[in-house]
């Protein structure tokens, strides 16, 4: 994994480093390693994919005015592997001020994520894509959420965090954020993903 600005380390910091807790994202061991996550969705009966999704990079194919218009900057990396084949591809983004995003390609399923039975689940539909929200955070959970768009072999995963403290989103509803962005970015991806 790249090095990461200090800038994103500092919001990272003050964000609570959800990411990593979340129970989608995997654990890390502080150096980028990562360790397996216990609320990682089982793979039993989904016949997870070798490999995330092909045909999006989340780093290189959001257009660049979806993220002007959510004033998404500091694009760092963010692959990770996690414990029995989970694998997620993409970046992270911050807003000043606002919110942080993690937005990675990853072989879990929208079944997967249904198996986990995580609290405040809404599942709807971008275009002809089924998605699904959930509050993945037992610590704090109005302040992160996880919103998982269908692909072929897996999911596009939206990671939000967004503490009360930030000043432009801290009083809206995560999920509400992390669907809005979703639904800008998943009509981007090729019809084929």
């Amino acid at each position: 994994m790249s090095s990461r600005s200090i800038s994103w380390q500092l919001t990272t910091l003050a964000l609570g480093a959800v990411f990593l807790l979340g129970g989608c994202g995997p654990d890390n061991d502080g150096n980028g390693k990562p360790t397996g996550s216990t609320n990682a969705p089982s793979t039993s009966k989904s016949g997870l994919a070798a490999d995330v999704p092909a045909g999006f990079n989340a780093c290189n194919d959001i257009p660049q005015a979806v993220l002007d218009s959510e004033k998404l900057l500091d694009k760092t990396p963010n692959d990770s592997n996690a414990n029995g084949g989970i694998k997620w591809r993409g970046c992270l983004w911050a807003q000043t001020d606002g919110y942080a995003a993690s937005i990675q390609t990853t072989n879990i399923t929208l079944d997967m994520v249904r198996e986990k039975k995580f609290p405040d689940s809404q599942e709807f539909t971008i275009g002809s894509r089924r998605a699904v929200s959930t509050r993945q955070i037992d610590d704090h959970p109005e302040a992160a959420c996880t919103v998982n768009v269908e692909m072929k072999g897996g999911s596009l995963e939206f990671n939000l965090t967004n503490p009360a403290s930030s000043k432009i989103t801290g009083h809206l509803n995560t999920c509400d954020l992390a669907r809005e962005l979703a639904e800008k970015v998943a009509p981007t991806m090729p019809a084929t993903a």
